[in-house]
C-alpha cells in the first residue's frame, strides 16, 4: 500500500483518485462507512481510492499538553486502510503551515492542483481550513468549481447515539472492552517494541514483556485478558496484562505488561501489538509478593476462561 505524504507531489498513477477525508484514528464504523464509500465510488469508476488521515492530530497541534487519546498510530492505521481495500493512505502532516490554509486554499491548491483528486467523501461532520472555515457546504461550492465531486456519510448509530472515538474513549477509560470492541469492529490494542526491565515478574513466576504506552490513549488502569501479536512472525499469543503504574513496587512505573501463557520465548527488541479484550480488575497494592503470585494465578486462571 502506498503511504503518501501531503506536501509531496502526487504520483500520476494515483491521481484522479477519490479521497476519503477525516482524522480516521480508531478507524471505528462510522469510519469505516466514510472510507467504504470512497472506495466503493472509486471502483466503479476504475480509480484509485485514498484514505486521508491527519498527523499529529490537530487536537495535539493547537493543545500539545492535552492528555495522551491516540487510538492508533500511523502503521496501524495503515493495516486498517489496506484490510479496507484503499489504494493508498495520504497523510496531512499537521503544522502551523497547515493549520493556516484557508478553506479554499485546501481544495483549490491542495485537492484540486497537487492531488488531482476527482471526488471526495467525508461524514457529515467534517470541517477543514482554518478556523474551521470550510465544511460540507463550502467543500461541495468549491469543489464544483475545480471539477471534484463532493459526497457525505451520515453518522452510523449505535443504541441511538452516534459511533463516535470520544464514545470508544470513554469506553475504554471505564474498562467496557466490549463496547469499544463494539464501535471499533476489534478490540483496542497498544503496539510498542518489547524493552528491557527490572525482571520482577521473572522472579514469581510470571515473566512479562515490557511496553511503553507512549501517545496512546490509557485505558482503565488494570488487569485485562489480552492477545499478542508478535509482528512479521504470525506468532499469536493469549494472555493477562498489566496496563498503570504496579503500585506493588516501588518506584511506581507507567507500563503495558503481558503475561503471555505457555510461552518462553524472547521478545526484546520485537514489535507486538497487544489487544484488550476483558476487563478483570483494578490495579491494586498488595503486602506482600505472595499474596501477588496469588491473584496473578487468580487473573490468569480467568483470562485463560474468557479467551477460551
Amino acid at each position: 500500500m502506498r503511504w503518501l505524504d501531503h506536501r509531496d507531489p502526487m504520483p500520476d498513477s494515483l491521481r484522479g483518485a477519490v479521497i476519503a477525508l477525516g482524522n480516521f484514528d480508531g478507524f471505528h464504523l462510522g469510519h469505516q462507512a466514510v472510507a467504504g464509500e470512497a472506495i466503493r465510488w472509486a471502483r466503479e469508476q476504475g480509480r484509485p481510492s485514498i484514505v486521508a488521515t491527519f498527523d499529529p492530530h490537530p487536537v495535539r497541534h493547537f493543545k500539545p499538553d492535552a492528555a495522551p487519546f491516540r487510538l492508533t498510530t500511523l502503521e496501524q492505521r495503515q493495516e486498517l486502510y489496506l484490510a479496507a481495500g484503499a489504494t493508498a493512505m495520504m497523510v496531512f502532516h499537521f503544522d502551523s503551515a497547515l493549520a493556516g490554509t484557508s478553506a479554499e486554499d485546501f481544495v483549490r491548491v491542495l485537492l484540486h492542483e497537487r492531488m488531482g483528486a476527482a471526488g471526495v467523501v467525508t461524514g457529515e461532520d467534517f470541517t477543514f481550513g482554518r478556523g474551521r472555515g470550510g465544511n460540507l457546504f463550502v467543500l461541495r461550492a468549491l469543489g464544483a468549481e475545480v471539477g471534484i465531486e463532493a459526497r457525505t456519510v451520515a453518522p452510523v448509530m449505535d443504541g441511538g447515539e452516534p459511533v463516535s472515538s470520544s464514545r470508544i474513549r470513554h469506553a475504554l477509560q471505564e474498562g467496557d472492552c466490549a463496547t469499544a470492541t463494539r464501535l471499533l469492529t476489534r478490540p483496542f490494542a497498544i503496539r510498542g517494541v518489547v524493552q528491557h526491565g527490572d525482571k520482577l515478574g521473572r522472579t514469581i513466576g510470571y515473566p512479562t514483556a515490557n511496553l511503553p504506552i507512549e501517545g496512546y490513549l490509557r485505558p482503565r488502569y488494570g488487569i485485562y485478558a489480552v492477545t499478542g501479536r508478535v509482528l512479521g512472525t504470525g506468532l499469536e499469543l493469549k494472555g493477562a496484562a498489566n496496563i498503570g503504574i504496579r503500585p506493588t513496587f516501588d518506584p511506581p512505573k507507567e507500563l503495558l505488561e503481558p503475561y503471555f501463557f505457555d510461552f518462553d520465548g524472547d521478545l526484546y527488541g520485537q514489535e507486538i501489538e497487544v489487544a484488550f479484550h476483558h476487563f478483570l480488575r483494578p490495579e491494586a497494592k498488595f503486602d506482600s509478593l505472595e499474596e501477588l503470585q496469588a491473584q496473578m494465578a487468580q487473573d490468569c486462571d480467568e483470562s485463560r476462561r474468557l479467551l477460551g
